[in-house]
């Protein structure tokens, strides 16, 4: 999958602990999908998944990784990579912005980055199979960038794996899941919110004043084809600077997310965030406890996170001379699992003994009610009650189905 600042990949284990421990649960929603990470894992565990993302990358990215099946969509897309890769490049709109006017490709890739577009576009393939073969040559970009995985500048030398040759690869796309065929949606999150029902959603909304749209404007461009007017050295869509989401505006951040939190239809929520972003991990603490008439019951686990690439670099002017300080190179993920108490599960609200009590899924990482679990810590300070995050335990596993339920 493609580079991404905020990826989920560390966290994926415990999100998925975090679902399986709503017995009975068939269908997640992940309102703000991006690369589909999180939702690709969900569906290779059986569940049927509604992806939603505003952006048209993103949705594309789920359209590939949640709604097509590799039974549908695999066979023609190992035919079209074969196609495609023999082609030869052709300069045009792609080329001129991101490698001659800016430098995220090397000319020579650029141009096929053209060629290959524009003969997806000439196709007219059906939008699975079109998404699956967008996302082929959005990820063979990806590994010829130079970057540092943010599209807001590039390199000042190129990256070494800029001079590699743009090649296509099939996606890995997912049999069908159990549970059923997923979804894939281009909804503003509250509109997605009011409309999908499921019986988990997950929510990682942005954090900050950071904009996927301005920090993946490239890809945004190559899925919709549209030859945008462009401004700035990184050649930015000149709708980055209208197509804001209030979640990155620090004044309507916390009211957007108490209205986004209070539409979803679904009895379990589970809520990512980190303690670079607007709200601290109180404030979200307060807005999911006051859920269901304030009778929600809140888990909070914590997780010790390397910072983005980019951080760790450092900062440097246009001349390419380091300046300034990093002010810091780790931060702190949040992952909040919050359910709704008076809402029977799709189970019945049973347990796995059948005696009619139901577990909290928080449960299975500690009691609710705001328990704070901070899930790393280095091993020789680790006590036998701290776990790390890279693999739920056994215990942790275990521990929702001999849980008390309140």
């Amino acid at each position: 999958m493609i580079k991404y600042i905020g990826s989920k990949r560390p966290l994926i284990p415990w999100i998925l602990e975090a679902v399986r421990a709503v017995l009975g649960a068939r269908t997640v929603l992940d309102l703000f999908s991006g690369t589909s990470r999180v939702g690709h894992a969900l569906k290779a565990a059986g569940y049927r998944v509604l992806a939603n993302d505003h952006n048209a990358y993103a949705e594309t990215l789920a359209r590939c990784y949640v709604q097509a099946d590799a039974e549908d969509v695999l066979e023609p897309a190992k035919k079209l990579v074969r196609e495609f890769n023999a082609l030869k490049g052709e300069p045009g709109f792609f080329t001129e912005t991101f490698c001659v006017r800016s430098r995220f490709f090397q000319p020579k890739n650029g141009a096929r980055i053209d060629a290959i577009r524009e003969a997806i576009a000439r196709k007219g393939l059906d939008p699975e199979l079109e998404a699956v073969m967008l996302v082929s040559l959005m990820e063979a970009a990806d590994r010829v960038d130079s970057t540092t995985g943010l599209q807001m500048a590039y390199l000042k030398r190129w990256a070494p794996r800029s001079y590699n040759d743009l090649e296509l690869r099939v996606p890995n796309v997912l049999p069908r899941a159990t549970h059923g065929k997923g979804r894939a949606f281009g909804l503003d999150a509250l509109e997605a919110a009011q409309r999908l029902e499921a019986d988990v959603a997950y929510v990682d909304p942005p954090y900050n004043q950071h904009s996927y749209l301005g920090n993946y404007h490239i890809w945004e461009t190559l899925v919709r084809w549209d030859r945008p007017a462009v401004y700035g050295v990184a050649c930015k869509r000149a709708d980055v600077r209208d197509r804001r989401s209030v979640f990155n505006s620090r004044r309507e951040a916390a009211p957007a997310i108490r209205r986004l939190l209070a539409a979803i239809r679904a009895p379990v929520i589970i809520v990512s965030f980190n303690d670079e972003g607007f709200l601290s991990r109180e404030q979200m603490e307060t807005i999911l406890r006051s859920l269901w008439g304030g009778e929600a019951r809140v888990t909070t686990i914590e997780f010790d996170y390397k910072r983005y690439v980019g951080a760790q670099i450092g900062i440097f002017n246009p001349r390419g001379e380091k300046v300034g300080r990093v002010s810091h190179l780790r931060n702190t993920e949040f992952l909040f699992v919050v359910s709704d108490p008076g809402a029977g599960y799709p189970n019945g609200g049973r347990g796995r003994s059948g005696d009619g009590n139901r577990d909290f899924p928080g449960d299975r990482f500690g009691s609710g009610h705001g328990y704070r679990r901070r899930a790393r810590q280095p091993a020789s300070s680790r006590s036998a009650s701290t776990r790390s995050c890279r693999r739920p335990s056994r215990a942790v596993q275990n521990s929702i189905r001999c849980g008390s339920s309140r």
